[in-house]
């Protein structure tokens, strides 16, 4: 008896703390921005700062990052930590949702064994729409070069990492509707989309990490950047487009294949739930 009263008591100091520290943390946050806010240049009034920068994106820009897309060369070269942020808050995403939907014999209680069941009877409905299937064997081929397409002239053209990757990541989630899970299961696995985007996170990571110790503003990285205009160009921004656009594809499909299959997809049901 005593010992509960001593968790409860420790579980409302807890508590309190949490609530505390939450709210001096919003507070302080609240007032970064604002501090931040009100030292920007009014609209209208010239930044001579800003000018700088858009001048040195525009002047040199081809020169320092061998990207003939100034976009390219933008976000994945001046400003490549930032893509790399948005590529995480990605993985981010996809790791909470199989967090919040990861159902098996370790974590699963009897008593929320009814809520989170998936019937075999709407299980039947995932493999596969018989018009899904025969538009996508036309259309499939054609999405998946098109992304590639996408992919591989970002440091070219309008296109890249992202766009490629919302790509082929379409062109997953139409293969599995049209085909079935079972289908997709042994083609892409959910073991290999998570090490795909592990791998091309880990390779993005390593590839610019190095810019601390080799330049200030991360361009001096004494890779060659090949010559404008060719498909091998722009130095590390065509394997980090490609990096982007593999996280990306397998955020849009993870997300589809988990809350389409449930509980499902991880293939570990409770043995209560396989009996039922």
């Amino acid at each position: 008896m005593a010992e509960k009263k001593n968790t409860e008591k420790n579980k409302k100091r807890f508590d309190r703390i949490y609530n505390l520290v939450a709210v001096i943390s919003c507070i302080l946050l609240i007032g970064v921005l604002l501090y931040t806010v009100s030292r920007l240049p009014r609209y209208g009034e010239e930044n001579v700062r800003a000018t700088e920068v858009t001048k040195r994106y525009v002047e040199q820009g081809l020169e320092e990052t061998g990207a003939t897309n100034i976009v390219a060369g933008m976000i994945l070269d001046y400003r490549a930590f930032d893509t790399l942020g948005e590529s995480h808050v990605l993985f981010t995403a996809l790791v909470c949702v199989v967090i919040l939907l990861g159902i098996d014999k370790k974590n699963m209680r009897k008593e929320y064994d009814s809520y989170y069941t998936v019937s075999f009877e709407d299980y039947h409905r995932l493999s596969g729409e018989s018009i899904l299937k025969s538009v996508g064997l036309f259309l499939l081929p054609c999405l998946f070069l098109f992304g590639i397409y996408i992919l591989m002239n970002g440091q070219l053209s309008p296109g890249g990492g992202f766009s490629g990757g919302a790509v082929m990541g379409a062109a997953l989630i139409i293969f599995a509707a049209g085909f079935g899970f079972d289908t997709m299961d042994r083609v892409f696995t959910e073991s290999m989309l998570k090490t795909v985007t592990f791998v091309a996170l880990t390779f993005y990571s390593f590839a610019k990490g190095y810019v601390f110790f080799t330049g200030a503003n991360g361009l001096e990285n004494h890779i060659p950047k090949g010559a404008p205009g060719d498909i091998i160009s722009g130095g590390l921004i065509l394997p980090l487009d490609i990096a982007v656009g593999f996280v990306v594809a397998c955020t849009m499909f993870g997300f589809y294949s988990l809350f389409r299959r449930g509980s499902i997809g991880h293939g570990s049901l409770p043995e209560e739930n396989e009996d039922k």
